[in-house]
C-alpha cells in the first residue's frame, strides 16, 4: 500500500492556500514537503499538526491506496 495526499491538495486549493504558503505556515522542512508531494510517508506528528491547522481528521487529508 502507499499513501495519497490528494485530499490534502484539494483541501488547500479549496481554501486558496498555496503549497508554498502552507509549507511556511506549518514550518515544514523542505524534505517533509517533498515527501508529501511524492506521496511518501511522513511522521504522525506532522500529520496531526496539519490536521490541527486545517481543523480536520487524518482521513480528510490522506488515503491508503492499494498497489499491485
Amino acid at each position: 500500500m502507499k499513501i495519497s495526499y490528494k485530499k490534502l491538495w484539494v483541501l488547500l486549493a479549496e481554501r486558496e492556500i498555496s503549497k508554498q504558503e502552507f509549507r511556511e505556515i506549518m514550518q515544514l522542512a523542505t524534505g517533509t514537503m517533498t515527501k508529501l508531494n511524492k506521496g511518501q510517508e511522513v511522521s504522525m506528528s506532522v500529520m496531526l499538526r496539519i490536521c490541527e491547522y486545517l481543523d480536520c481528521n487524518i482521513g480528510d487529508i490522506c488515503d491508503a491506496v492499494k498497489t499491485e
